[in-house]
């Protein structure tokens, strides 16, 4: 079962290559989940393929050579991806996402990092790190964890706290300036580190610089700087766009899920009556109810995205809309592990095996609702947006 083409995505679309390029290489992903897996890493040759077929470069601006694709479509990119295995859909969502930097950085230094078509960034955007103000630039130490991909990175960007003489330089009260800055692989250290319970073929061990240069020009913040190109994708809200592709991520392992439940309902017999778990009631209540939850939260992301992406296009996006928007990511990012849940226990003890796409579906998914921007916290700053309360909405 497929799930609708957004309305706001004619099949027609010039854009519609990147998904088309997706489609293409899903069934070659999905056949070399295991070694994924085994590897705890995108396997250089895929990320390479991937990078060739485009896929890394879905928010880098036409100036650029990029397609600066509409939000719906990156969604969709990204949702087929993670279909055929979520490690992969969520490789490819933290490099095409965090290239979203090209836009905000001169046109010079955005064509050094971002200009050769196979290129494949990557980073963290947590502040971990410390950037010393010094002519011309930045002096950065920082050690940074979960650098998903950046194995296969031509540049990876890390978040700093920018300091003077040593102390925290401060945008206003209580609030330290934070930048993101972007450094050339040969000058970071990586760590392998990644030993975890789900998305373990991300490689998202920790990265590390100590004590090395970084020009200005390599530098920007999300929060305080505007964008350099004029293009509504770049209007919506900036951590709106980066955090774009988890709930895509989230929609492609669950709708894996639903398909693996169904496939295996239709063999799996039962050893009292002899008849397939597809004729029971409980099964088939599982998958009504999670084809409901899944479309419907599938819906509702479409729809927010859609909205927003209209109102970023007068720069009309308000602070309930960015609430709205992140809303919707959270929403669907969470619908999407209940319904794998509940194919996963519908499944019954076949599911437990490491036989069985659904034991690794469950493990992504339940890491990738940790992940902070969709974390039950930000229903907290979201609730108090619609409450009309105080809230501190920059990282909406």
């Amino acid at each position: 079962m497929t799930l609708p083409t957004s309305p706001a995505v004619p099949p027609s679309s010039p854009d519609s290559s990147a998904l088309a390029e997706a489609r293409r290489l899903a069934p070659r992903v999905a056949a070399r989940s295991e070694e994924i897996e085994a590897a705890r890493r995108l396997p250089a040759d895929l990320a390479r393929e991937l990078a060739e077929a485009g896929l890394f470069r879905l928010v880098i601006p036409k100036a650029l050579g990029g397609p600066s694709l509409h939000p719906a479509q990156i969604i969709e990119v990204i949702e087929t991806l993670a279909r055929a295995d979520g490690s992969t859909g969520w490789c490819v969502m933290i490099g095409a996402l965090t290239a979203m930097s090209a836009a905000w950085m001169p046109e010079a230094t955005a064509r050094t990092l971002f200009g050769a078509p196979d290129t494949i960034v990557g980073g963290v955007a947590a502040p971990t790190g410390r950037a010393e103000l010094v002519e011309g630039g930045y002096r950065v130490t920082g050690r940074w964890s979960w650098a998903s991909g950046s194995q296969n990175c031509r540049w990876l960007t890390g978040g700093v706290v920018v300091t003077k003489d040593g102390a925290p330089r401060m945008i206003r009260e209580g609030i330290p300036e934070t930048r993101l800055l972007w450094f050339p692989i040969e000058d970071v250290t990586l760590h392998d580190t990644w030993h975890a319970s789900g998305l373990c073929g991300t490689g998202s061990g920790d990265m590390e610089v100590r004590d090395i240069f970084v020009p200005a020009d390599r530098s920007l913040s999300l929060l305080t700087d505007r964008p350099r190109v004029e293009d509504p994708l770049y209007a919506l809200p900036p951590f709106g766009l980066l955090a774009l592709g988890i709930p895509a991520v989230a929609l492609g392992i669950a709708r894996r899920a639903v398909d693996e439940l169904t496939a295996l309902a239709q063999q799996k017999k039962s050893p009292l009556t002899g008849r397939t778990i597809a004729t029971r009631g409980a099964v088939q209540e599982a998958v009504a109810e999670s084809e409901g939850t899944l479309r419907a939260a599938r819906a509702l992301l479409i729809d927010t995205v859609n909205t927003t992406f209209e109102a970023a296009t007068h720069k009309e996006v308000t602070p309930r809309g960015r609430a709205e928007l992140r809303l919707a990511y959270t929403h669907a990012t969470r619908s999407a592990a209940r319904v794998v849940d509940r194919m996963y226990e519908a499944a019954g003890g076949a599911s437990v095996y490491r036989s069985s796409p659904l034991q690794r579906c469950f493990r992504d998914i339940h890491v990738a609702t940790q992940h902070a921007m969709v974390a039950p916290a930000t229903l907290e700053t979201i609730g108090s947006v619609l409450l009309g309360a105080e809230a501190n909405t920059a990282m909406l």
